[in-house]
């Protein structure tokens, strides 16, 4: 055989294996795509899991700021200011208040801190100023406008709420309270739910029966 048909036959054989690499690897993608065309199902019961909060109760306080506009005179009806914290990491919506008796009376400071009682405005006197609306017994009153404190953390949280004309005096209250702050009966309860856009701070609602 002479030497440049041996060359020829070298670079032949050379062409064969590289032609037969390419095959082989066109053989190997295509059963890699024909895998990924298999349908695959699902088990039944297949799930995840989630975990909801835990709940908190919301802490109603009494504040100075701002001042209530209506003020209380002996048959008359006054504003109640207040603040409201949700330590829930969610907003939560405020539909109704539940007040005490009518006979559970507010108990008189001489400073807006409420830290000097009223000498002759106590509760036990009695000062004659309770909820409005306050019936014999615990009652709930839906409010006119539902308010809905942020989430923990957030702003306007603890929310400032004014509700209007919600306190009255009677017209027996003693003139020692006269000029005189009020801390309101503690409130019995309230109707609320998880959720809702949070109300913007100051807020203002009430009850009118």
């Amino acid at each position: 055989m002479s030497r440049h048909r041996a060359i020829a036959d070298r670079r032949q054989r050379r062409r064969r294996r590289v032609v037969a690499g390419l095959l082989g690897f066109l053989l190997v993608g295509t059963g890699a795509f024909a895998a990924g065309n298999w349908i695959v199902g699902l088990n039944s019961g297949s799930s995840g899991q989630a975990k909801s909060a835990t709940i908190a109760n919301l802490t109603i306080t009494a504040t100075a700021a701002p001042a209530p506009g209506a003020l209380l005179y002996p048959g008359g009806n006054g504003d109640v200011v207040l603040t409201i914290s949700n330590a829930n990491p969610f907003p939560v919506t405020i539909t109704a208040l539940t007040l005490p008796s009518s006979t559970t009376y507010a108990t008189g400071y001489s400073d807006s801190s409420l830290s000097t009682p009223q000498s002759g405005c106590s509760a036990a006197t009695p000062s004659g100023v309770t909820w409005t609306f306050a019936t014999a017994g615990t009652s709930s009153h839906v409010l006119t406008t539902a308010i809905t404190v942020a989430a923990n953390g957030s702003s306007d949280n603890p929310l400032t709420v004014t509700l209007t004309n919600a306190s009255t005096m009677s017209a027996s209250a003693p003139a020692a309270c006269a000029a005189t702050y009020f801390q309101m009966p503690s409130l019995a309860g309230i109707t609320a739910t998880a959720g809702g856009t949070a109300t913007t701070s100051p807020a203002t609602t009430s009850w009118t029966s």
